[in-house]
């Protein structure tokens, strides 16, 4: 991997937890085959619920209890096929749809569905991220070509161009104190930042991590800042701290992980959407999510 400066190696020490686990170890959550393999997501609720999509068949969000129970909790209209899913701060369930160019929204409640954004101009909106304010971020690859771009969406559902003239984008997060996005491209295996200025333009774009090999997917934080990334071909997770040291790499039981996120009571329980075997699997940490801030 290089760094924007220079190349970085740094295997740390396991972090002292107040209880004996094994962390860093992932297991199977789900069967084997119990998503297709295009699962993606994931994202939990409050209660710690896990949806991915694709469950059972394509087109479908599937929910799983903690304890690896899963259900179609919803089926998407118009032939819709679901990527990134995101909740925002109120519960609600924000989904890529990369068939239609839209961000749907779903009420975890009733289960309704509703169009938050539709984009003619996106080539498929792709994974998702969220800012503090609630304001959205997605990436849009164009996979033939391997190009791709960020739209930032209000809350209010105004979409704008936020970058232009990438690589295929891919995996997004914005970092816990809400002023830097990361955005990978799945392709060139680039990981740029930019800052998010206080009207939500994305500004300073700066190249953060290179990797040498096999593909990138989804990406989230811990509240410390360091990045988990799916690293898609090699079959690990690979934490990389906000000053581009790789901590460690996790062993996902399968070389294909699409996508990831924090759940668990503590926050401290990483879920990877694991395409080989379309499954779940997940994996005990130190650190909780960006999510757990203030909790």
């Amino acid at each position: 991997m290089r760094c924007a400066a220079a190349f970085l190696w740094f295997l740390a020490p396991l972090a002292a937890v107040a209880d004996e686990e094994d962390l860093f170890v992932a297991t199977p959550l789900t069967q084997a085959g119990e998503f297709t393999p295009g699962i993606e997501g994931p994202a939990c609720d409050a209660e710690g619920n896990i949806y991915a999509v694709n469950f059972a068949r394509q087109g479908t969000i599937g929910r799983v209890t903690p304890d690896g129970k899963g259900e179609v909790f919803v089926s998407l209209p118009d032939d819709s096929v679901g990527n990134g899913i995101r909740f925002d701060s109120s519960g609600t369930m924000f989904v890529a749809d990369y068939v239609n160019h839209n961000v749907l929204r779903i009420n975890p409640d009733t289960r309704e569905i509703s169009l938050f954004v539709h984009e003619p101009k996106m080539n498929q909106p792709n994974d998702l991220a969220i800012a503090p304010d609630g304001t959205l971020f997605a990436s849009d690859p164009n996979w033939k070509d391997g190009t791709g771009q960020v739209w930032r969406i209000a809350r209010d559902g105004t979409v704008t161009l936020a970058a232009a003239a990438m690589g295929t984008t891919n995996g997004i997060e914005v970092s816990p104190d809400g002023r830097t996005l990361y955005v990978n491209e799945s392709k060139q295996r680039n990981i740029w930042s930019f800052a998010i200025a206080d009207d939500g333009t994305l500004q300073d774009k700066r190249l953060f991590a290179t990797f040498p090999d096999h593909g990138f997917d989804g990406m989230r934080c811990d509240v410390d800042g360091n990045l988990y990334i799916s690293r898609y071909g090699k079959g690990m997770v690979a934490v990389v701290s906000p000053e581009c040291e790789v901590i460690r790499e996790i062993d996902v039981l399968g070389a294909k992980p699409s996508n990831l996120c924090f759940g668990g009571p503590d926050g401290r329980t990483v879920y990877v959407t694991e395409v080989e075997h379309a499954r779940l699997v997940k994996f005990r940490t130190d650190r909780p999510g960006r999510e757990w801030i203030g909790k």
